[in-house]
């Protein structure tokens, strides 16, 4: 049965960056879905498609996301096209959010691989202070964040650590999802639900 596999992680954490570089392999069996964001198409790292508030609202109304939720001023969607692509056979992974994984589990039971992409304070600091979009103060906000948001994941998610390499977090990436199966499945000796 094919995977939604739900991609979670602080803000820093390198989602955008290890989706780009999981894209950058052409995986014969896997599809990363875009989302459908109500912020600039060039802001931040994500390749997105950027939709205004009414663009967004209407799609929703019309049924036209398979998921969608607001977190930090913007609104975030992902269509209904990755129920055709799980229909197909394909893996379909989702940048997701954590406080919308109960919904996802609500809606994809049997096909759902929860993962979580975690980092070390003292990696993301360094990251955050090289690409030098914050001051020293956001980026201790940042830092807070990331921690609290490492202590609340979710027991039943798988854990990629990011500190090193992104070809190493890449390789790790592949073989974790090569060997572990939805949630359904005993994994690691734990059940899951």
């Amino acid at each position: 049965m094919a995977r939604l596999i739900y991609l979670m992680g602080a803000s820093g954490a390198g989602k955008d960056c290890l989706l780009s570089a999981l894209r950058a392999t052409k995986p014969a069996n896997i599809i990363v879905a875009h989302r459908y964001i109500t912020r600039e198409a060039h802001a931040g790292a994500e390749n997105h498609i950027a939709l205004s508030e009414q663009e967004f609202l209407q799609r929703v109304e019309q049924g036209l996301f398979a998921l969608h939720w607001q977190a930090h001023q913007y609104r975030y969607g992902v269509g209904i096209e990755i129920d055709l692509w799980l229909q197909h056979g394909l893996d379909v992974m989702v940048n997701g959010s954590r406080a919308y994984l109960p919904e996802v589990e609500r809606r994809y039971p049997g096909q759902l691989l929860p993962l979580c992409l975690t980092v070390s304070p003292a990696t993301l600091a360094q990251r955050l202070q090289q690409r030098g979009r914050e001051n020293s103060e956001q980026i201790s906000d940042r830092l807070q964040r990331a921690q609290h948001y490492q202590q609340q994941l979710p027991v039943n998610c798988l854990r990629l650590c990011n500190d090193g390499e992104l070809h190493h977090t890449l390789r790790q990436l592949q073989q974790l999802l090569a060997t572990h199966p939805t949630t359904d499945n005993d994994i690691g000796g734990q059940k899951w639900s």
